[in-house]
């Protein structure tokens, strides 16, 4: 088994429609064998391709569901096919099409950071601290916060389980994604002077208020790609369409979140827009391939961009047609790219997921 490779230069010279027609062999032959899951962000060339579209834990939960899978071939970026794996039987193979579709706010929070900054708050706060983690994290991540007994989030059930967490009276260390974890406190009545960010570069603890308010610490991380929302563009928007609405993902600042329509998880943004009627006029904030999917598909509305030089997620569309050619037509050979997560790591991170799912 070869856990990772290079594309072969053979694969860049095909053309597009011999390489489609290959990956529609591939999938007839190959039937329930392969369940072939992409994000919503994914680009069309590989989302025509789909057994199922949605976001990371969405996916990675169908994944758990196929049991006559013997590939999951994941169309996303890598903590979303750590999860799949992680979810899904020992037999089944869970292969990344390409290994540098990473997540840059993932990244934003390691391991060794993370020990580091657990040992510091701890040492301030005393165990009064309960760890919660988006699912945009790693393996290692999860399994810490399901060891310190905390749970994963999504975007769409963050409220219910930061409200748990609330509720047992500690105080949240919220990582990686520092505006998911304001726009969510702050939703549930808790001011932003209750909240601290804790800088894992500077290996500090950044506070506004009263150290002894502290009530939610944010770890000092984001998504590269709804940071290129700002309030500006919603203003110009103001004055020029007055008529158009904002609707923008809860990953983005706390000032457009507050300054928009509405604010909302991937799966709520597509819902708004589903539920519209015609000739409504949207702005939304979220990343590009999405945004021009559902143009495309509801011609009927009229859909841009809340940032009109928005660039799709990069590391999202790492996986193209080549890649995700070549990981096909290496499953029954020598399989590339595949990804798994010991069982010390993923015993930890699904009691995270577990307590998440049992909320």
């Amino acid at each position: 088994m070869q856990l990772l490779g290079t594309l072969p230069p053979t694969y860049a010279e095909l053309s597009t429609e011999e390489m489609e027609a290959r990956i529609r062999t591939i999938k007839s032959r190959l039937g329930n064998r392969l369940f072939l899951p992409a994000h919503h962000y994914q680009k069309d060339e590989v989302v025509q391709f789909a057994d199922a579209t949605g976001d990371s834990l969405q996916l990675a939960r169908l994944a758990e569901q196929m049991s006559e899978a013997e590939y999951i071939v994941f169309c996303g970026v890598h903590f979303m096919a750590e999860t799949a794996d992680m979810l899904t039987r020992d037999d089944q193979l869970v292969v990344l099409p390409d290994l540098r579709a990473g997540c840059s706010m993932a990244d934003m929070a390691d391991i060794d950071q993370t020990e580091i900054a657990w040992e510091e708050l701890t040492d301030q706060f005393g165990e009064d601290i309960i760890p919660i983690t988006y699912v945009n994290s790693t393996a290692a991540i999860k399994a810490f916060v399901g060891r310190h007994g905390g749970a994963t989030v999504t975007s769409s059930n963050a409220h219910d389980i930061v409200q748990w967490a609330l509720d047992s009276g500690k105080r949240i260390l919220f990582l990686p994604d520092q505006h998911l974890g304001r726009n969510t406190a702050f939703d549930l009545g808790i001011p932003l002077e209750a909240m601290a960010v804790w800088d894992p570069l500077r290996e500090q603890l950044n506070i506004d208020g009263a150290i002894e308010d502290v009530q939610v610490i944010l770890w000092k991380g984001h998504c590269s790609v709804h940071e290129k929302f700002n309030v500006n563009q919603i203003k110009t928007f103001r004055e020029r369409e007055p008529e158009r609405r904002i609707i923008v993902h809860p990953e983005c600042a706390f000032d457009v979140v507050q300054e928009a329509d509405e604010a909302g998880s991937t799966s709520y943004i597509i819902q708004q827009i589903e539920a519209s009627a015609p000739g409504t006029k949207w702005a939304i904030g979220t990343e590009m391939n999405l945004v021009n999917r559902l143009a495309a598909t509801h011609p009927e509305l009229d859909i841009v961009s809340l940032n009109p030089y928005m660039c799709p997620c990069l590391t999202m569309n790492r996986i193209d047609l080549p890649h995700l050619l070549w990981a096909l037509e290496s499953l029954e050979t020598e399989p590339v790219n595949v990804i798994k997560v010991d069982a010390e790591t993923t015993k930890w991170s699904k009691q995270a997921l577990e307590r998440m799912l049992g909320r």
